[in-house]
C-alpha cells in the first residue's frame, strides 16, 4: 500500500463509512477577501508543522516526519538542517518526528522542544539548545525530560507548543490500536489521551506546576491538564485571547473540534470525552453517561472526511478579513474551512476552495506575524491575499 494511504487508514482509525446526509459550510460571502496558497518550500521530506522562534520575523523551521527540521531563511530554503536527528527517529505510519515549540525565552536562553518517536516507537519529549550559529542546533545537547511508552505504533499525538502561561503543553495520543482498548483516555493515571502541562526551565529541566488540577491526587499523573482525548494531532492557542483549539481525530464515526477559552482556564481539569464519547455521539452504544464531559465546539462525521487537521486563528496582518477565524482541514477530503467561536458558540463556518491544494493536509503552521501556512505531500504553502 502506498504510503499516504496507509498512513490516511490509520489516523482515521478505519475510516468507517457514514451515511449522513450534510450540508457542508457556504463558501465565503460576497466581500470577503480574495486568498490564495503561495509556495515556500518543496521537496522538504514529509512537512508536518511550520513555526517560529519567538520574534523571528525572517525565518520559519519546517518539520520534516523523517528527523529534521529545515528553515526558510528570508524566502530560501536552506540546504543544512536546523537539526538532524533522523537516526534517533522511528518513521514508520504515524511515528515521527512530530512537533516543536520554542521556548519563549529562546532568545536568550537558545533552548526549542521536540516531540519524537525513539527506534522503539516510544514518544520522547526532549530539549535541544541552538548552537553558536544560529542557524544550526546542537544534536548532542539533548534532555530527553518525558518518555512515554507506546503500547502500539499508532495515535501518537505529538504536538508540544508553550502556551500564553509560558508553560509546555504536550498532546498524547490514547496508545493506539482501536478505540481505546486499554482505557486511557478516561484514565488520569496514564499520560496517554491527554494534555500535559509541564514547565521548562531556562536550563532546559523539567517542573510540574503546583497549579496543575490533579496535583497530590491519589492514582493521578500531576502532569496532566485535560483528558479524555483519542488523538489530538494539532492543537493551538489563539495568539491574541489565549482561546486553546484542540482538534481531536475521530475513530470511525466523527471529527472534533474542542474549544476552551481563556476564561474558562483553557481547558484546567476538563474531559473531553473518548472513549465514552466520540464527537457528539455516544461511543460504542446508543446511550452514555455525559455527566462532567467537556462536548467539542464542533464536530463532523466520515460522510464528510475522515481525519481532522487542526490549524490557528488567523492574527495575521497580510489578510485583515481572515482576523480571529479559526482554520481547519481533513486529511482524507483536503478541505479547508473556517469559523469564529463567539459566544461560547460556532459562528460564521465557511470553506475556502481557493486553498483547498489538490491532497490531503498534513498540517498548519504559523509563523512570527501570525500568518498561515498548511502542508500537502512535500511542499509547503503560505495563506496569501490574492494576486491583484
Amino acid at each position: 500500500m502506498h504510503f499516504l494511504s496507509f498512513l490516511l487508514l490509520v489516523l482515521c482509525g478505519g475510516c468507517g463509512a457514514s451515511t449522513d446526509v450534510v450540508t457542508p459550510p457556504p463558501p465565503p460571502p460576497p466581500g470577503a477577501p480574495e486568498v490564495r496558497l503561495v509556495e515556500v518550500a518543496r521537496n522538504v521530506g514529509f512537512p508536518l508543522l511550520v513555526t517560529a522562534a519567538p520574534g523571528d520575523l525572517n525565518r520559519i523551521f519546517i518539520v520534516d516526519k523523517g528527523g529534521r527540521i529545515r528553515i526558510v531563511k528570508n524566502g530560501t530554503l536552506l540546504d543544512q538542517p536546523f537539526l538532524d536527528i533522523s537516526g534517533r527517529v522511528s518513521n514508520g505510519g504515524e511515528q515521527g518526528l512530530l512537533g516543536l515549540a520554542f521556548h519563549p525565552g529562546y532568545a536568550s536562553n537558545g533552548r526549542f522542544v521536540v516531540d519524537y518517536t525513539n527506534s522503539s516507537g516510544d514518544t520522547r519529549i526532549a530539549v535541544y539548545r541552538v548552537s553558536g550559529n544560529p542557524d544550526l542546533a546542537d544534536p548532542a545537547s539533548e534532555q530527553v525530560v518525558l518518555s512515554i511508552p507506546q503500547p502500539f505504533w499508532n495515535n501518537n499525538g505529538g504536538m508540544v507548543g508553550f502556551g500564553p502561561d509560558g508553560k509546555l503543553y504536550i498532546g498524547t495520543g490514547d496508545g493506539g490500536s482501536g478505540g481505546d482498548p486499554q482505557g486511557n483516555g478516561q484514565n488520569r493515571n496514564s499520560l496517554l489521551g491527554k494534555l500535559l502541562r509541564v514547565g521548562i526551565d531556562d536550563n532546559g529541566q523539567l517542573s510540574i506546576p503546583a497549579d496543575n488540577p490533579f496535583i497530590g491526587q491519589a492514582g493521578t499523573r500531576g502532569e496532566i491538564w485535560s483528558y479524555g482525548l483519542r488523538n489530538p494531532w494539532r492543537f493551538s492557542f489563539d495568539r491574541q485571547t489565549g482561546d486553546l483549539y484542540i482538534a481531536d481525530v475521530g475513530q470511525n464515526a466523527r471529527e472534533e473540534v474542542d474549544v476552551a477559552t481563556a476564561a474558562q482556564q483553557t481547558g484546567k481539569g476538563a474531559n473531553f470525552g473518548w472513549n465514552v464519547m466520540e464527537g457528539t455521539a455516544c461511543y460504542g452504544s446508543s446511550a452514555c453517561n455525559r455527566t462532567g464531559l467537556t462536548l467539542p465546539a464542533l464536530d463532523y462525521t466520515h460522510s464528510e472526511g475522515c481525519s481532522i487537521t487542526g490549524g490557528y486563528v488567523y492574527r495575521g496582518s497580510a489578510i485583515p478579513g481572515l482576523t480571529g477565524l479559526y482554520f481547519y482541514s481533513d486529511w482524507c477530503t483536503g478541505f479547508v474551512r473556517s469559523f469564529r467561536f463567539s459566544g461560547g458558540a460556532v459562528v460564521d463556518p465557511q470553506e475556502w476552495p481557493a486553498l483547498k491544494p489538490g491532497g490531503g493536509i498534513s498540517s498548519f503552521g504559523e509563523d512570527a506575524r501570525g500568518e498561515l501556512y498548511l502542508m500537502t505531500g512535500s511542499v509547503v504553502y503560505r495563506v496569501a491575499p490574492a494576486a491583484p
